[in-house]
């Protein structure tokens, strides 16, 4: 995202992208005067002459009489004798090509007058450019979103016009349409008419439009690991409809990408990944470490790899040059102060501003130069070609790196923390559904329905969240439409999430009976909530046996119990009947603060309704931090100083709810920055964590509005002053290591990022975990997506362009911030939020760290067992266990075919492992390794499965009776 401000020496690019004056292009149409023009110019190119390669230099001599004769000399030596007309007179002379760099002296004799000028001649790349046109897919930002919409599916007849009229240019000046994200060809092929996209299909098939993998320019931090392999899915399904393999992704603007990003893409056959960041704002050190150095960038299990290059000024190289010859000197001059090893590179080529049109003048510049000069040599590409040429000429000397590439925009979420918890939460209820309707109602699977859910949910992830004023205006309609519209995306995928969920659930029965329906791979224990209305009967709870199990009516009308071993991917049947309530053999106890089970004990401060401790039952260590913040704590910072952190007020605690089942300390006090704050900290009889409910309700941020219109008076005037909120989660661990969820991986903070990565904050998907050995403790996280370690260092204010303020390192600790909520940008994201918001987490001390139980933990949080009203009908046995317990299920879902299950595997424990899949009686078993395409790759050798420590491996296993 670029800002349209206005600042004392700087001008402004096409798309917004600033400028120092002095490096502003010429207009085309500028004609300086003819005594300002050089009379001698090197030209950074080879060109053949007489069978050889010679360097030229450009001569421009204006000649004002009638016919005369220039004679030119190169360090006293003649080398040309040109006729002179009147006016301007443009010619080359050449000499042999310089291997270093080189001052010559040119004389120009005409006569009997001589002129001289010293040309630096420097030696000239033999390098092969590929040039990639594509059009930067921002959703909105420069235009209301259905103006984009309609402008990305022109801008694809545009391309395939310009390909079809450039058809018969030499090869290599054809213009080629690269699609840089694929929901603008998604609309495409969903309102066009049949003859369009009929067009389209055959301008891939030719070559003239080509199709990268991703489906938006994502906020790939903020994803759910399902959320994370759809992005990539719908390049398989419109790929199958042109008869294409894709094998490549773009994306631009966004700095960074979590690191399974490569597995997602391996998933869906991706090997190559041109991405191409904002080239100043917000990016920290991003450019300055990988700008021009390609890599392969290898996934956390080893197993898969992806090529990823970041070119020169990222996607904004047309935005701040034009096309002529001294934009070639100064792309080798970038080549030359990097040392660029390669003699292949590649460049974006996005148009004149965000969602530009294909431009027509660079098939010509192309053509042109190409036909004078051999080298540099440029050729208009795909991403898979250019991509493709340089694996096979340099593959092994590709230099490899394994690491997160922590990004940093996804810190903009924040500023709409309903929304963004509205849909992770609707990811995760969509991977729930899918699994339910594999187990209850496979013909009930709707793909079509899922997959309309899963695009909105991604086009919330993705980068564009509102206009380009959206701070400097906040109140302007272009502002508030723009986040209408955004906000409609989190909104309708919470709605057919819950939707798709009910459906899959299928009609609800009648009676006392209650179904409880586990859509995970492994066997939950775990506490059920029912409505006050389903459970109206009785307090009692009895299982399919006949016995009593631990229940109790809370404050709030439903009836809690606890329910054992709820098969994987089965359904356990309970009845509610009349009776008091039965109490759990170890009762939870509250008392002065003080929660306890007899597995764990938590202390809330009475005082300031943080907690103080947290420890396992008959340990004496408390795995809180005693000395400063405790956990938990609210903080909220005004602007960036850090010495300016305020906290919440004093605090009034009731004990809601008081046991034996269910214990619940409801803490409420005053908070800066929010008109209320309700803390609940609540403990179950037989669970080994604690469960935190924060509800924050937000005060507007304060205005601070500046007369006349920010946009135009050359002022940026920022709307909201700059706030944000945080909960702090000090432990003591000693000596204990910090690692967290991201998605299709697990990450060590600093450790496993590579150098470039944001370290200011950082995307977690869903738990964090701080151990040694022998104890440890993890923190869940449902909600909130962003923490920051060791130090409150989320202080970035506004537009930032120095690499060097950004946060280099992060020293080993044990204590981490959840940043919930900010409005720190200067652009695109929210002036401010205001309102109700809950943030859950989950504390559980442990043992020594163990990857898969922190794993299944957090994962159940996210996907709760569902309690339905009984069917009527005879439980069917499970659908599927796995033999390894260190291999979990990712997803599982009818095929879209209807002919198949597909089962999405996991490594959550870190270790290489080999399973089998046990299914009904309904599934033959036959198996095939399979992909985000469906399709049946190759057999899985034995009926086992190998599943590589943090892998993931998709599994297509047909249906029996099915073709």
């Amino acid at each position: 995202m670029k800002r349209r401000e206005l600042l004392k020496g700087m001008t402004l690019a096409a798309g917004g992208a600033l400028l120092p004056m002095a490096a502003w292009p010429m207009k085309a149409d500028a004609e300086p005067a003819m005594d300002d023009l050089p009379l001698a110019a090197p030209v950074r190119g080879l060109m053949r002459k007489d069978g050889k390669l010679v360097q030229p230099i450009e001569m421009s001599i204006p000649h004002a009489g009638g016919a005369g004769e220039a004679i030119v000399s190169i360090d006293g030596h003649e080398v040309e004798r040109h006729a002179l007309t009147a006016g301007m007179n443009t010619f080359y002379v050449t000499m042999e090509p310089v291997d270093a760099v080189k001052n010559v002296k040119v004389d120009v004799k005409i006569a009997g007058d001589v002129t001289s000028r010293l040309v630096q001649l420097q030696p000239v790349r033999k390098v092969k450019v590929y040039v990639l046109p594509h059009s930067h897919h921002d959703l909105g930002y420069t235009d209301l979103q259905a103006d984009v919409e309609e402008k990305q599916m022109q801008n694809i007849l545009q391309g395939i016009d310009l390909a079809e009229r450039t058809s018969s240019y030499p090869e290599g000046s054809r213009f080629i349409w690269n699609l840089e994200v694929l929901w603008g060809a998604d609309l495409f092929m969903r309102r066009k008419s049949e003859a369009e996209k009929a067009r389209f299909i055959e301008a891939v098939k030719k070559g003239w439009v080509s199709l990268n993998g991703m489906y938006a320019n994502e906020l790939t931090g903020l994803c759910r690991p399902e959320e994370l392999l759809q992005l990539f899915r719908y390049s398989s399904e419109l790929g199958a409809k042109c008869g294409v393999k894709v094998n490549s992704a773009m994306a631009s603007d966004v700095p960074g990408f979590t690191w399974g990003t490569v597995t997602a893409m391996s998933q869906a056959g991706i090997k190559y990944f041109s991405t191409a960041p904002n080239y100043f704002d917000r990016i920290g050190k991003m450019m300055v470490e990988w700008q021009d150095k390609p890599f392969w960038w290898v996934s956390r299990s080893g197993k898969e790899k992806v090529l990823l290059w970041i070119p020169w000024t990222g996607y904004a190289l047309s935005h701040v040059m034009k096309l002529d010859r001294q934009w070639v000197g100064k792309y080798q001059d970038r080549l030359d102060s990097v040392a660029f090893p390669y003699e292949i590179s590649h460049v974006r080529w996005s148009g004149h501003g965000d969602n530009a049109a294909p431009d027509p003048e660079l098939s010509e510049f192309v053509k042109g130069w190409n036909a004078e000069f051999e080298w540099p040599k440029f050729e208009i590409s795909s991403t898979s070609a250019a991509f493709a040429d340089f694996e096979k000429t340099y593959g092994e000397k590709i230099p490899t790196f394994k690491g997160d590439l922590t990004p940093y925009w996804e810190d903009g979420a924040g500023s709409s923390a309903l929304e963004t918890r509205m849909s992770r939460v609707a990811a995760d209820r969509l991977t729930q559904a899918a699994a339910i309707s594999a187990m209850l109602a496979p013909g009930a699977y709707k793909a079509e329905a899922f997959h309309e859910a899963w695009r909105n949910v991604l086009l919330y992830s993705e980068h564009t969240w509102g206009a380009w004023c959206s701070v400097s205006d906040s109140e302007n309609p272009f502002t508030t439409k723009q986040w209408d519209y955004k906000r409609k995306f989190a909104v309708d995928a919470e709605k057919q999430s819950m939707d798709l969920l009910a459906q899959m659930l299928g009609t609800a029965g009648v009676g006392d009976g209650i179904d409880v329906h586990n859509s995970a791979s492994w066997a939950r224990s775990e506490l059920v909530v029912l409505s006050k209305e389903i459970s109206a009967v009785g307090d009692q709870v009895k299982d399919g046996h006949g016995k009593l199990v631990a229940s109790q009516r809370l404050s709030t009308g439903e009836l809690a119990f606890w329910v054992e071993g709820v098969p994987a991917f089965g359904t356990a049947r309970y009845r509610v009947v009349k009776g008091a309530a039965h109490a759990p053999a170890r009762a939870v106890t509250v008392k002065d603060g003080l929660l306890s089970n007899g597995i764990v004990e938590v202390r809330v401060d009475r005082s300031t309704g943080n907690i103080a401790e947290l420890k396992l039952h008959g340990c004496s260590e408390n795995l809180v931090e005693s000395d400063g913040e405790q956990a938990n704590a609210y903080l909220f910072l005004a602007g960036g100083d850090v010495s300016k952190l305020q906290r919440s007020g004093v605090v009034t605690i009731v004990e809601e709810e008081k046991g034996p089942l269910v214990a619940t300390l409801r803490i409420e006090c005053s908070a800066p920055g929010s008109r209320s704050l309700v803390r609940r900290v609540q403990l179950t009889a037989g669970a080994d964590w604690v469960e935190l409910s924060n509800v924050v309700d937000k005060e507007r941020a304060a205005l601070n509005p500046r007369p006349g219109n920010a946009a135009q008076d050359g002022e940026f005037a920022q709307r909201g002053s700059k706030e944000s909120v945080q909960f702090a989660f000090p432990f003591h661990v000693p000596e204990g290591k910090m690692r967290m969820d991201i998605p299709l991986a697990e990450m060590r903070p600093e450790f496993d990022q590579l150098p470039g990565a944001c370290k200011n904050w950082l995307p977690v998907g869903r738990w964090v975990d701080v151990s040694n050995d022998k104890t440890g403790v993890t923190w869940v996280t449902l909600d909130a997506p962003l923490i920051e370690v060791g130090e409150v260092s989320a202080v970035m204010l506004g537009s930032q362009r120095d690499p060097n303020v950004w946060r280099d390192y992060i020293e080993p600790t044990q204590k981490f911030y959840s940043w919930v909520m900010n409005n720190h940008w200067g652009t695109n994201y929210r002036a401010y939020q205001e309102g109700p918001v809950e943030f859950r987490y989950a504390l559980r001390p442990h043992g020594g760290y163990d990857a898969l139980a922190t794993s299944k933990l957090a994962m159940g949080m996210s996907q709760p067992l569902v309690a339905t009203r009984a069917s009527g009908r005879t439980l069917r046995e499970p659908l599927l266990s796995l033999d390894s317990p260190d291999v979990v299920v990712l997803s599982l879902k009818p095929s879209e075919d209807g002919k198949a299950m597909m089962v999405t595997l996991f490594g959550a424990s870190g270790e290489n492992r080999e399973t089998r899949l046990r299914w009904r009686s309904n599934i033959t078993g036959k198996s095939s390794v399979s992909d985000t395409s469906e399709a049946e790759e190759r057999a899985v050798d034995g009926g086992t499965i190998h599943v590589p420590g943090w892998g993931v491996v998709t599994v297509r296993v047909q249906i029996g009776g099915a073709g």
